[in-house]
């Protein structure tokens, strides 16, 4: 019987087509929850840096009723500091974000050295296909669709795009003149 986290990795083994991923562990700060994995696919779709989390789902928040989410973050770069960004979030901040669209995330500082960008967006996976990152059963046998994840992406942001989406929602940002996975790229607004 497959574990819940090998039902997961199969889900992504099928989405990448059997590509071989890195994994870089982020030790659980969070007392009864294992660590949060990040799962980082090199060159995938070509010329990005795909990375997804497995650990947030493990913790539980009120917002969670359809399923429990990872995330999906997927960048022109091939800077591993963004995978190492969001598996921190993920760990840092499970049970308390929802993770739910539209939410911002203030790093509180550059995400990585070459870019100016210090905060996420969340919003739908760029790279997946509705029926890839949505309802995602990893429930034992005999208790399927009890256990679902979601994927979420996660998009990084300037400073002043993350208030102009706190201040004017995230589809006034989204209809703007910009490309997600950018990381060098101006302020949109």
């Amino acid at each position: 019987m497959a574990s819940r986290v090998e039902k997961y990795l199969a889900h992504l083994d099928r989405l990448s087509g059997g590509r071989e991923p890195r994994f870089f562990p982020v030790e659980s700060t969070k007392q009864g929850l294992r660590d949060v994995t990040e799962i980082v696919y090199d060159n995938l779709p070509d010329g990005l840096l795909t990375a997804l989390t497995y650990g947030l789902s493990l913790a539980e928040h009120p917002d969670w009723q359809h399923g429990s989410p990872e995330l999906c973050l997927s960048v022109n770069s091939t800077n591993v500091i963004w995978a190492h960004a969001v598996g921190f979030l993920a760990e840092q901040l499970r049970g308390t974000c929802p993770f739910s669209y539209g939410s911002t995330i203030n790093f509180g500082e550059r995400i990585v050295p070459e870019s100016e960008m210090t905060a996420f967006c969340v919003f739908a996976p760029l790279v997946l296909d509705r029926h890839d990152y949505l309802g995602i059963d990893v429930g034992i046998p005999g208790h399927e669709g009890h256990d679902v994840i979601n994927i979420q992406g996660m998009y990084p942001i300037h400073e002043v795009e993350r208030q102009f989406i706190n201040e004017y929602g995230l589809e006034a940002f989204w209809k703007s003149d910009w490309e997600p996975t950018n990381v060098l790229r101006r302020p949109a607004i």
